[in-house]
């Protein structure tokens, strides 16, 4: 079975996001993991934005990258540039990778314009995740 991390700055958002996704389109296919650089606990955004569309991730919690150093992952994909540039390095022989979705979690405006942009980020990983699981995953 395939291990995949995805990884991230804060391990809040976007690889959260990611995470719910990849478990969905993958189901018993692979080990889906999700992991920062530091740990910002799950933004409740990401659960409310991932909840609307179907996908419960309530119960995810924000992992430090470090927890996972004895895993053999198959698959690390970062999706941000914070967390490619600033990711320590740990042995794996992993096909990295990566793609700067924007962070949700930054941005501003009325509750209705923020509400939207994470639903335009959460819309963008969803179509990353299912060609990825297609791509990598259902070979």
């Amino acid at each position: 079975m395939k291990k995949v991390l995805v990884l991230c700055t804060g391990n809040s958002c976007r690889s959260q996001l990611a995470e719910g996704y990849l478990r969905h389109f993958a189901g018993a296919d692979a080990e889906i993991y999700s992991a920062g650089i530091e740990t910002h606990g799950v933004n409740p955004m990401a659960v409310e934005t991932m909840a609307a569309d179907g996908i419960d991730i309530s119960n995810h919690t924000s992992n430090n990258i470090d927890e996972y150093t004895d895993f053999d992952f198959d698959y690390v994909i970062t999706v941000c540039d914070h967390a490619k540039e600033n990711c320590p390095y740990f042995p794996t022989k992993a096909v990295k990778l990566h793609y700067n979705f924007p962070d949700p979690a930054k941005a501003k405006g009325t509750e209705e314009e923020i509400k939207a942009q994470f639903e335009s980020v959460r819309n963008m990983i969803k179509t990353y995740c299912e060609n990825f699981v297609n791509e990598y995953l259902k070979k």
